[in-house]
This record gives structure tokens, C-alpha cells and sequence, in this order.
């Protein structure tokens, strides 16, 4: 399949309106023209986001349930009933059980939890874990990143004489779960203002609310709940929600904390990823060196791996369970580079036109695990949603994961054409089912032709959606400095990809370790070198004072930093003649 070539969009804001704007915001044209590109175009605005203050997180109490919710856990914790957490094994699922595992033991709760494996129980709430439970003699589960779709798995536990609190932000179904509260933003009858919070946020929140309601000292409630902030702002970036609004409020201040911290579990997983002591980890690191190393337990072994190694208070029980999660995680790369690469040797032998917009792989045999994330990649590289599913001759079912793009509701997809799922769930751009085998060809025909009805061959086409372009001399180190402050970057909220016009090839191309693109720049009097990740095979096809245009994004270079030379640096991300 041979990949389209990429379209740059590149903005052309009112000069004059930009120009008054820097002016009256402090900053610099380049930033001015970012924050322009952004519907930014205010100077508070612009200090506002360049300054996220915690002051301005919105009260828990105004999602909708959560008074009820704050007085029956009240309730639990002076009757001392017995309370389970139940979640999910991804990042998110497991980072809220921890929250509110923390918060419920401190408050002197009678508390449990409960994690799905993922291959023996898949996702969501089960009707045996909650007669478990009853056997158990708890008398109240509190749903984290889970439940929302779980009317009957609620309606279950009522008539056990179960109370159930949901706490979830996935998309519900027409009715809620008949429970006692459901805290979810994106119910249709809940105001609150912030949206897109992921679940370990939406526990948080609860946390708080219940924190409130037993009239803590504010100094203790807040101790506390700012400790807990590190795993919302982990899980926030793994999880892959918007990085504006509340949630970078919560990611900013998440991750300076994470600079100093005490728990042994987080001390043991941030050392595994190569995070120095005193150092502050960007989103970007917790989404390709934290994340998944967390998400590996629940993808090949067990997620309360992840929860144990949080709640302990024993370093050497902590490490030992962080280079599990790291053993795990080399694992999981293995396994997905194959499923990857049997479906990409697959993709060479055929011939994948515009009718077929949406693409579905299926095969016995590979890992649910990582199909997600193979999904993931595939949808990346050409750009169009993809489902990727594992088969079991055993059962006669298959298990899938789907990842989409921007621009294609993979949920509303699926709604389309329930009758041929068992089960599914998820997002505008994440999702996940369990089908008889027997429907994989139906699915795969109508899932092509329902991306198809929605999609336009320009939407097949890789997009470099440039937020400004720039001169080599405007790249100041005080303006690098201003962009850089953008962060943390991350969905809704990426970095900045800027475009150099008219650039002259300094020097000929160098390859670095047969792989890597080193290109020297130079513009306006300014050299730059610009470095493009696994772009070898374009050196042959540009020669020294050839005039270009180049699509980069800043990045800060520690290893330059820490050499006495430049702080920042440039990540070439396309190169093409200039036009």
C-alpha cells in the first residue's frame, strides 16, 4: 500500500491583529502567531494558559451526584461497611483505584478492590465479581473508569442488596445505571464545565468531595489531595484526553510534583524509566517511558501489579515490582513489533484503494494485549481508522481494539452496527469489542463502507497541521523558552509544529546509524541543525544550497544542555522542495 503524500496546512493570521496581541501579552511574534492558531487571542487569555493556577479547578460538588455520592461513602466509613473499588487494568483504571484506595484507608474505611485481568475477564463490570462480593459481605462498590454501560451488572447488585456508586467518564448509553450516584461529566444532565476528565480525575474529584463532606482540616485535605495529583496528571497524559482546561491545570501541577516525591512505588517506576531524581518529567515522558510501563501489567500479566506497587510503603517490594513492569514492557514491544509487521508484510501485498477507509485485520493467536496499540500505529500510518482483533478458534470469538483519527467517531461507527458485536465501549478515537468470529467479514465490509460514507479521499491523506511559521533568526532562546512553556503537551494540546519556508540546505546530508536524517539548516542568516528520526532514505533526494521547506517541531536537548551547548533543538518532521 503505497502511502499519499502529506498536505501542509499552514496558517496565515491578520498580521497587524497578531502584532497588538504580542504587544499586549509580552511575547513574542512566534508565540503570538501559536496562540493565534490556538483561538487564544486575548493577552489574559494567553497568560492565563501560560500560568495554569490550581485556584481555578472547579468545586467537586459540581458534578452532578456527587453530594450523594460524599454522603454514602460518609456513610460506609461510620458504619464501617465494607466498600470495593472496582476498576479497570489500564493506566487510568488502575491510577483510580490507588486515589481512591488512599483516600478511603486514610478516612478509615473497610476497604477493597477489584481489577479485571484482561484476557480472562476482559473490560467492564461482571455480574460473578459482584455476587463475589456479596458472598464477601461488602455492601458497597464504588465503579472507577468502569461502569457507566453497566445498567445490568447494576441492577444485579441492587437485588443483592448492594449499593453502587459509578464513577466513570466514558460516553453512557441512553439510561444511567439504576446507582445510588453516577459521577460522570459527560452525563447529558451534568454542567459541569470540564469534560473531558479522565477517570483517576473523575476520582480525584471524589476524593475531594469526600474529604469535604468529613470536614478534614483544609491543610491536611489539601496535603493529601496534592500528593494524589501526580497519578491524576500520569493517568491524565496516558489516557490521552485533552491537555487544555482543567486537565492541564491538573498536568502542570501533577508533574512538578513528581520533581519530589515519597512513594516508594513512584520513586521505583520513575527510576525504571529513566527518570533522574529532582527531575521534573514532562508529558511526553510519561507517555512513552511511564505510561507504558504501567499499562504493561494489565496488557501481558496482571494489573495489581501496578496498584500493589503504589500502596506499598516497602522500597524493595516497590522496585522489584517496577522491573517486572519493565520486563514486561519490553515484552509487550516484542510481541506488538510482530503483530505489526506480519500486518504491514501484509498491507505491501495488497492493493488498498479510498473505498476501503476503514481496515480491519484479524488473526487467531495474537496477543489482546497490545492489539490496541498496533491499531494505534496502523491508523497513524495511513491515516484512517483501524481495528485490530484477535480471534480464539476455541470460543469462535474475537476481541478487538480500534483506534481512529481525529476527524472519525469510531463509537458512532460501531453504533451503527451493533446487532454484530457481543459487547463494545469507548471513545471518539478509542475502542474496544468481543464478537463471534463468524461476523469478522460482515464487520470488516460495513466497517470499510461506514468510513467510507464519512470520509473523503482528502481525509485518507496525512495532514502536517502547522500552528505558525517562522524565520531561523526568530528562534531566540527566549522565544524557545516562551513556546517550550506551552507545555505539557499532548492531545488537543500537541507541540507546536512549525514551518520553516524557503530554507537553504547548509551543507550535504548526513545518516546517522544507517537510520537518521541530520540536516543542517540555514535561513535568514541562522544555521540549525535539524535532526529526522528513522528519515534516512530522504538524504538522496537533497543536495547542499538546495532551497526548502521544512516542518519541525522544538524540542529541549538535555544531552546538548548538558555539553555546554544549546538548550533546545529542532525534530524535523517532513522536508520537501520549496514551494
Amino acid at each position: 500500500m503505497a502511502l499519499k503524500p502529506a498536505r501542509w496546512l499552514i496558517p496565515d493570521p491578520p498580521a497587524a491583529d497578531v502584532a497588538a496581541f504580542a504587544r499586549a501579552a509580552g511575547i513574542s511574534l512566534p508565540t503570538a502567531r501559536i496562540f493565534w492558531k490556538r483561538d487564544i487571542r486575548d493577552a489574559e487569555a494567553a497568560r492565563h494558559f501560560l500560568n495554569p493556577d490550581i485556584a481555578d479547578l472547579h468545586s467537586p460538588f459540581a458534578l452532578a451526584d456527587m453530594d450523594k455520592a460524599a454522603q454514602r461513602l460518609a456513610h460506609a466509613i461510620r458504619e464501617k461497611q465494607k466498600v470495593l473499588l472496582y476498576g479497570d487494568y489500564d493506566v487510568d483504571g488502575t491510577s483510580a483505584i490507588v486515589i481512591l484506595h488512599t483516600t478511603l484507608r486514610l478516612a478509615g474505611a473497610d476497604i477493597h478492590y477489584h481489577v479485571p485481568h484482561r484476557i480472562k475477564e476482559g473490560y467492564g463490570m461482571r455480574s460473578e465479581v459482584v455476587e463475589q462480593a456479596k458472598a464477601d459481605g461488602v455492601q458497597l462498590i464504588v465503579s472507577v473508569d468502569t461502569g457507566i454501560r453497566a445498567g445490568a451488572v447494576v441492577e444485579h447488585a441492587n437485588a443483592l442488596g448492594i449499593d453502587v456508586i459509578v464513577t466513570d467518564h466514558h460516553l453512557p448509553e441512553g439510561e444511567l445505571p439504576a446507582a445510588v450516584a453516577v459521577l460522570n461529566p459527560n452525563r447529558r444532565d451534568c454542567t459541569y464545565p470540564a469534560k473531558n476528565l479522565c477517570g483517576a480525575a473523575v476520582a480525584w474529584k471524589l476524593a475531594d468531595g469526600l474529604l469535604t463532606t468529613l470536614n478534614w482540616p483544609e491543610a491536611r485535605r489539601q496535603k493529601l489531595l496534592t500528593s494524589l495529583l501526580k497519578l491524576v496528571a500520569i493517568a491524565t497524559v496516558a489516557d490521552v484526553v485533552p491537555l487544555t482546561g482543567e486537565n492541564r491545570i491538573l498536568v502542570k501541577h501533577g508533574l512538578e510534583g513528581l520533581r519530589e516525591n515519597t512513594n516508594p512505588g513512584l520513586k521505583a517506576i520513575l527510576r525504571v524509566a529513566g527518570i533522574k531524581d529532582g527531575e521534573t518529567p514532562s508529558a511526553r515522558q510519561v507517555g512513552f517511558q511511564i505510561g507504558p510501563r504501567l499499562n504493561a501489567a494489565g496488557r501481558m500479566d496482571d494489573a495489581r501489579d501496578v496498584i500493589e506497587m503504589f500502596l506499598t510503603q516497602d522500597q524493595d517490594r516497590a522496585n522489584a515490582l517496577a522491573e517486572k513492569l519493565d520486563a514486561l514492557n519490553k515484552e509487550r514491544q516484542e510481541t506488538e513489533a510482530q503483530i505489526r509487521e506480519q500486518i504491514l508484510a501484509e498491507c505491501e501485498q495488497i492493493t488498498i484503494t479510498d473505498a476501503e477507509a476503514g481496515l480491519v485485520f484479524s488473526s487467531a493467536g495474537w496477543h489482546q494485549g497490545v492489539i490496541g496499540i498496533v491499531a494505534g500505529r496502523l491508523a497513524e500510518r495511513y491515516s484512517r481508522p483501524v481495528f485490530v482483533l484477535s480471534e480464539d478458534p476455541e470460543t469462535g470469538e474475537a476481541h478487538g481494539s480500534g483506534r481512529g483519527t481525529p476527524i472519525f467517531h469510531l463509537l458512532e461507527a460501531m453504533e451503527s452496527m451493533s446487532e454484530l458485536f457481543l459487547r463494545f465501549g469507548g471513545h471518539r478515537q478509542a475502542a474496544g469489542l468481543k464478537m463471534k468470529s463468524e461476523n469478522v467479514p460482515e464487520f470488516r465490509r460495513r466497517f470499510a463502507a461506514y468510513a467510507a460514507s464519512k470520509l473523503t479521499p482528502e481525509d485518507l491523506r496525512p495532514v502536517h497541521d502547522c500552528d505558525t511559521y517562522v524565520t531561523l533568526d526568530e528562534l531566540t532562546d527566549d522565544t524557545v523558552n516562551e513556546i517550550l512553556a506551552l507545555a505539557p503537551f499532548g492531545n488537543s494540546n500537541p507541540v507546536p509544529l512549525i514551518a520553516l519556508r524557503d530554507a537553504r540546505v547548509a551543507r550535504a546530508p548526513e545518516i546517522k546509524n544507517e537510520k537518521h536524517l541530520f540536516l543542517h539548516l540555514r535561513h535568514n542568516g541562522a544555521t540549525r541543525l535539524a535532526k529526522g528520526w528513522s528519515m534516512a532514505p530522504l538524504a538522496a533526494n537533497y543536495r547542499a544550497n538546495d532551497t526548502v521547506d521544512a516542518a519541525v517541531l522544538l524540542e529541549e536537548d538535555t544531552w546538548s544542555k548538558a555539553r555546554g551547548g544549546s538548550f533546545w533543538g529542532l525534530v524535523l518532521k517532513d522536508l520537501r522542495t520549496a514551494e
